[in-house]
């Protein structure tokens, strides 16, 4: 009988998968830096902690590693971790001098504790970016820019109105042209708070009823409690508990009870 040929068996050589590769850090930039005290003050001399004691921890969280290290300024060592530091550490001190101090980019360990590890950075100072304080610059700027083109654009009613609720009621003082004069400094010099407002329906509503006060046409209670209506003191609305009496108002206007009574004090102002 013939022999049944046997089936070889071919050895696969077992894949190797690739590791992934491991995200590329960012590289350090070798520059000059400075840095800036944030806390609206600007002291002849300024300390910012530069070793850990017990009351003045500096710590730093190392995520990878898992637990918090210790951070400490050293004149002759290449790291600002402790425990990375080698041989006798020779302390050095970070002093802002009118609250602004800059960093060589020869003293990296410094520059990557105030940029990177310190716990103070933008609580107590920051870094100074001049490319994104130019891109904050256009921002504000094109801001100005908007407030000051709806300020322009707006009739002096409005313009009253907007002024009278930051200023109150030495706006009826003004000309027209006082009025657009202090309209535009207002938007220039606040153009958030501006444009706010600008936008705010209830704005002008306020200011008819701030008008009405001051005409007699409307009276206001001593507590600011009560709004009356005519000469013969009728209650008009009790204001609710911990709102603005001009505000509720203004919402009251908008009833169908109110928005007659509107109607009627504006052809009473004219």
């Amino acid at each position: 009988m013939a022999k049944q040929a046997t089936a070889k068996q071919v050895e696969v050589a077992p894949q190797v998968k690739a590791a992934p590769k491991a995200a590329a850090k960012p590289q350090w930039e070798y520059k000059d830096r400075t840095y800036f005290l944030i806390t609206g003050k600007s002291p002849l001399i300024f300390t910012i902690p530069s070793k850990h004691s017990r009351n003045k921890p500096l710590l730093y969280f190392d995520k990878e590693s898992g637990y918090q290290r210790e951070l400490r300024y050293a004149t002759n060592q290449k790291t600002p971790f402790a425990d990375e530091q080698k041989g006798e550490a020779t302390l050095g001190r970070i002093v802002m001098k009118n609250g602004t101090i800059t960093v060589p980019k020869e003293q990296v360990a410094l520059q990557k504790l105030l940029s990177l590890y310190h716990p103070l950075k933008d609580k107590v100072y920051k870094e100074l970016n001049k490319e994104q304080d130019s891109v904050n610059q256009i921002d504000w700027i094109e801001l100005e820019l908007e407030a000051l083109t709806a300020a322009k654009n707006l009739d002096v009613e409005h313009a009253e109105a907007i002024l009278r609720s930051e200023f109150g009621e030495k706006v009826t003082q003004l000309s027209s042209n006082e009025l657009k004069r202090d309209l535009m400094i207002f938007a220039k010099r606040n153009p958030v708070l501006f444009l706010e407002l600008a936008d705010d329906d209830h704005i002008q509503l306020r200011n008819t009823g701030a008008k009405a006060v001051e005409a007699g046409i409307l009276s206001l209670s001593s507590d600011q409690r009560t709004f009356t209506y005519g000469t013969g003191g009728r209650k008009l609305m009790t204001i609710p508990f911990d709102e603005h009496p001009y505000s509720a108002l203004a919402a009251y206007f908008k009833t169908d009870d109110g928005m007659e009574v509107y109607k009627a004090i504006l052809k009473k102002l004219k």
